[in-house]
């Protein structure tokens, strides 16, 4: 009886804890609205080469490639199911305090609104350092990488929704 009370209380915290990070993670770093407006909607839609925010994180998506079917060399890596799309971008933190960048939390969309998730796996053999994302990015550094897409062979993506935690509203940036 004595375990499942423990296991109760731990589970308890750890819902508590998700919870509590959802409610500070939507505030902008200095005053600024942090990529959305006071209605919590997505600020305008920004287009590749140009800065869009969400809570801590200033967002630079560098450029995007699709059509890749494998990832990593000849010894390890990845085969896509369908193809693997390549976002190159930059995060900046913009807030006060250090902040993880998580790479599944990003979303990529197709014309249709179909919703892709990022594919963490092959993003390691995407990345040469390992330690460029899901490490704490320290308030006005910033961190280049590769967020990677699994989607089918006749898809085309039309938009990527950037978030700097699971839990914030996210910005709109256009591929096209």
């Amino acid at each position: 009886m004595r375990k499942l009370t423990t296991l109760a209380l731990i589970a308890t915290g750890l819902v508590a804890l998700g919870c509590g990070a959802g409610a500070t993670d939507n505030a902008g770093g200095s005053g600024d609205n942090g990529g959305t407006t006071g209605e919590d909607k997505p600020a305008k839609t920004a287009k590749i080469g140009q800065p869009a925010r969400d809570g801590k994180f200033e967002f630079t998506v560098k450029s995007a490639k699709c059509g890749v079917a494998k990832i990593g060399n000849s010894t390890i890596g990845q085969k896509a199911q369908g193809q693997f799309c390549l976002v190159t971008m930059t995060v900046k933190n913009i807030g006060k305090e250090a902040q993880m960048f998580d790479g599944s939390s990003q979303k990529a969309y197709a014309a249709d609104g179909t919703e892709y998730s990022a594919d963490g796996g092959a993003a390691l053999y995407a990345n040469e350092n390992a330690e460029t994302f899901l490490n704490d990015i320290n308030p006005g550094n910033q961190v280049s990488g590769v967020v990677v897409f699994d989607i089918p062979k006749n898809v085309k993506l039309a938009k990527l929704e950037l978030h700097d935690s699971p839990f914030s509203g996210g910005v709109t940036v256009a591929l096209s």
